[in-house]
C-alpha cells in the first residue's frame, strides 16, 4: 500500500490504514494476539494479514474499492476479545472482520459479530464452538482452517497406526477450548482404534510446575503423550519430563506450529510429531512462491498460522469481490458459497457450518527444525 500511511488509533494497539479520500474504500478489521502468550503468533498473523491486503491493493483494491483496515491486540485474552470486536463494530463500523487468532478469543468475537451481523473469518480458531453453540449454526462466522475433531483424530490414528502405540497420556488446560476440546477429541479416537487411556490429567492456565503430573503419567506405562497446547506450555512440559526421564513419544496437534518451540523445549521436543496446516518443505508451487515472498519482507520461514491469515484474507476479499459490495450481508452471501478456494495451504471448500474442509500435514521435529512427513485428506 505504498500510497496508504498508517496512523495511531484513538485507542492503541489498533492501527489504521488510510488511503486517499477520493478513492473508495471498504473498512476491514483484524483481531490479532500482539501482547501476552502467544504474540509470536499474532504478529505472523499481522504480517500475512498485511502481505494480502497490499497485494490487493496494488491491483486496485478489490470490487473497485480500495481496502482499509484497523488491526487490534486481543492479548489472547477473551474479554479483551470481545471488547475489541465491539470496538470495530461500534466506533469503526468495519464492514468484514479476520480474526480472532485461538478459539478463547475467537467464541466470544463470534457472539458479538453474530449479534452485529458483521461477516467475520477466523484463520485458525479450531474449536467447534467458534462457527457452532448448542446446535445451532452462527452464520455470520467462518473459517479457513480445520477444525480441532479433524486434527485430533487424525493424530490418535497416526498415533495408533503408524506409530504403533498402544497406550496414551494426555495431558490439557482445563480452562481453554482448543486444548481441552481437542484432548477429549483425540482420547475417543485413541480408544476406538483399540488403544488404552492411561491418564487423562487436566491443569490450569497459570502452571509452570508439572512435575505431579508427570509422575502420573510415568507411572502409568504410558508410550505416547498427547499435548494438545499451544508452544510455550509444550515447550515446559516436554522439557520438564525430560529431567523426570520419561520416556514417551510425544505427539500434539496445530498448537505446536511455532520456532520458538524448540527454544523453550530444546532436545526434549526432539521426534515429537503434530499436526499442522502447511508446511514450508511443501514444493507446490504455491508454497514455494509464498515462503520466499514471506522471507524476503520478514527474514523468516512463515508459519503455518500466518500462512493461515494469508489465505483466510484472501478468502475474504474473493468473498467481498464476488459481493460486488461493501454490504455485510451480500459478503456473508459470498463466503457462505464459497467452493474450491485455491490457497497455499490447499483447496478448501466452506461447509453449512462455515467450517473449511481442507487437508492436514504431519510434521516431525528433527534436528531441531520441522520436517513434512506426509499430508492427511479429510
Amino acid at each position: 500500500m505504498k500510497r496508504c500511511r498508517l496512523v495511531l488509533a484513538v485507542l492503541f494497539p489498533a492501527l489504521v490504514a488510510v488511503v486517499p479520500s477520493h478513492a473508495k474504500e471498504i473498512m476491514i478489521g483484524l483481531i490479532t494476539p500482539l501482547s501476552g502468550d502467544v504474540k509470536t503468533y499474532g504478529e505472523s498473523v499481522r504480517n500475512s494479514f498485511l502481505i494480502a491486503v497490499e497485494e490487493a491493493n496494488a491491483k486496485g483494491g478489490v470490487a473497485g474499492m480500495k481496502i482499509t483496515y484497523v488491526i487490534q491486540d486481543d492479548k489472547n485474552d477473551a474479554t479483551e476479545a470481545a471488547n475489541v470486536a465491539n470496538l470495530l463494530v461500534n466506533q469503526h463500523r468495519v464492514k468484514a472482520i479476520v480474526g480472532a487468532v485461538t478459539s478463547k478469543a475467537t467464541i466470544p468475537v463470534s457472539d458479538i459479530i453474530q449479534a452485529a451481523k458483521i461477516p467475520t473469518l477466523t484463520p485458525t480458531a479450531t474449536n467447534p464452538k467458534v462457527t457452532v453453540a448448542d446446535g445451532k449454526r452462527k452464520d455470520y462466522m467462518f473459517r479457513s482452517c480445520f477444525i480441532d475433531p479433524f486434527q485430533g483424530m487424525v493424530m490418535a490414528k497416526f498415533s495408533r497406526e503408524t506409530l504403533k502405540k498402544k497406550r496414551a497420556a494426555i495431558l490439557f488446560d482445563a480452562s481453554n477450548d482448543y486444548s481441552k476440546g481437542t484432548a477429549e477429541v483425540f482420547r475417543d479416537g485413541f480408544r476406538k482404534l483399540g488403544g488404552t487411556t492411561a491418564a487423562f490429567e487436566a491443569y490450569g492456565k497459570d502452571d509452570v510446575d508439572f512435575s505431579a503430573l508427570l509422575t502420573k503419567v510415568k507411572a502409568s506405562g504410558a508410550d505416547v503423550m498427547f499435548l494438545p497446547d499451544y508452544y510455550n506450555k509444550v515447550g515446559l512440559i516436554a522439557k520438564q519430563a525430560q529431567e523426570k526421564g520419561l520416556k514417551v513419544q510425544l505427539v500434539g496437534p496445530d498448537g505446536w506450529d511455532s520456532p520458538d518451540l524448540v527454544k523453550v523445549a530444546g532436545s526434549a521436543i526432539e521426534g515429537g510429531y503434530f499436526s499442522n496446516h502447511y508446511s514450508p518443505d511443501d514444493r507446490r508451487p504455491e508454497v514455494v512462491a509464498w515462503v520466499k515472498k514471506y522471507k524476503e519482507k520478514h527474514g523468516q520461514v512463515p508459519d503455518a498460522l500466518g500462512t493461515l491469515a494469508y489465505d483466510g484474507t484472501k478468502l475474504l476479499l474473493e468473498a467481498i469481490r464476488k459481493a460486488g459490495s461493501d454490504d455485510p450481508r451480500k459478503i456473508r452471501d459470498a463466503l457462505a458459497s464459497i467452493r474450491d478456494f485455491h490457497g497455499v495451504t490447499g483447496k478448501s471448500t466452506l461447509d453449512r457450518n462455515g467450517d473449511s474442509v481442507k487437508s492436514a500435514a504431519i510434521v516431525k521435529i528433527e534436528g531441531g527444525r520441522q520436517k513434512f512427513v506426509k499430508m492427511v485428506n479429510p
